[in-house]
């Protein structure tokens, strides 16, 4: 289960080229199981995100990189944070996680979503739907890819999807630990509490506490074991030896995508440290323990400035695995 994850949200860092991409990739990843995270992740995206960058920043496909990562790793678990729903049919969806847990051993995890990025479904020709639409996709799917991920032949005749007989073989290697991401409290946390192993946030600190309480309040209404539950929370990270070398990595990062740090504005820079804990090893750790603080049962870490960097990595985790104990 994702207690302590490790996200790569991005594929170009400053003074590489996009042919390193596939190789830092694997050099981060390596670093991550080295540095005692228990799960490696990517993201099911085409294009960069805002935030992170342009559209035409390299962005590669989530379930071709985890089967070549499942290679050069051993031990960490292995999935999308989080796969959008739309972007496949459930079924062959449910085969690629399949073949992903033999390819690596047993250790593929499945985390889905809803889908919400108009952008990538407007360019690729993926129909959007409504936001409703998306969510009864999502609950239908689920319904087909749990079984097949159990090794059950799956026959479906509903308002979004049509199967008949649909086999699985060769069955999962062990049971595929499942994540819904997303801090929806009425939609997708009443589906973390019916469906999933693990739920993952998006949202603010301030925010965690009433999202606790709405799964709590779904697991009690659904008779579902809370404990049976990992929730994490996604965070953003940049931690370096000193502080002045986080900011300056945070800075590099920011300018290879057209941001001047020193002239973004006092706001804008505010918006950022809100969202980024950057730092020394102290400082950042002081930030995860405040996070911890929440209640929260787990982290997935990002860090798009510096991710790239083995010893980085290794920092993070060793600030990390020291808050969670």
């Amino acid at each position: 289960m994702t207690r302590l994850g490790f996200q790569i949200p991005n594929f170009d860092y400053p003074g590489l080229t996009r042919a390193d991409a596939w190789k830092a990739t694997a050099v981060s990843a390596k670093a991550a199981e080295d540095a005692g995270f228990d799960t490696v992740l990517v993201m099911d995206h085409f294009y960069q995100l805002p935030g992170l960058g342009a559209p035409d920043n390299s962005m590669m496909e989530a379930y071709t990189i985890l089967g070549a990562l499942a290679q050069v790793t051993e031990r960490v678990r292995l999935g999308a944070l989080v796969t959008g729903n739309t972007y496949r049919n459930p079924a062959i969806l449910a085969k690629s996680v399949t073949t992903l847990d033999h390819v690596s051993g047993g250790r593929a995890q499945l985390g889905i979503g809803s889908g919400w990025f108009e952008l990538e479904h407007q360019s690729f020709g993926i129909p959007f739907g409504t936001f409703t639409t998306r969510f009864e996709q999502l609950e239908e799917a689920l319904q087909v890819i749990l079984p097949m991920l159990r090794g059950e032949r799956v026959s479906h005749s509903g308002k979004h999807y049509e199967f008949t007989d649909v086999i699985n073989e060769p069955a999962p290697l062990s049971k595929v630990p499942v994540m819904i991401g997303g801090s929806g409290e009425k939609k997708t946390l009443r589906m973390v509490a019916q469906y999933a192993d693990l739920g993952n946030l998006t949202c603010g600190p301030e925010e965690v506490p009433q999202k606790l309480d709405a799964l709590a309040g779904h697991c009690e209404r659904l008779g579902r074991d809370r404990s049976e539950i990992t929730l994490s929370w996604n965070r953003v990270v940049c931690v370096a030896p000193t502080t002045a070398q986080a900011e300056a990595e945070r800075n590099a990062f920011l300018a290879d995508r057209g941001m001047d740090w020193d002239n973004l504005g006092e706001e804008i820079q505010a918006m950022v440290d809100g969202m980024i804990a950057c730092g020394d090893a102290d400082t950042v750790g002081e930030q995860l323990t405040a996070w911890k603080a929440t209640g929260i049962d787990g982290f997935t870490l990002s860090a798009p400035a510096n991710g790239h960097l083995p010893e980085r990595v290794a920092l993070l985790g060793e600030v990390a695995t020291r808050v969670m104990g």
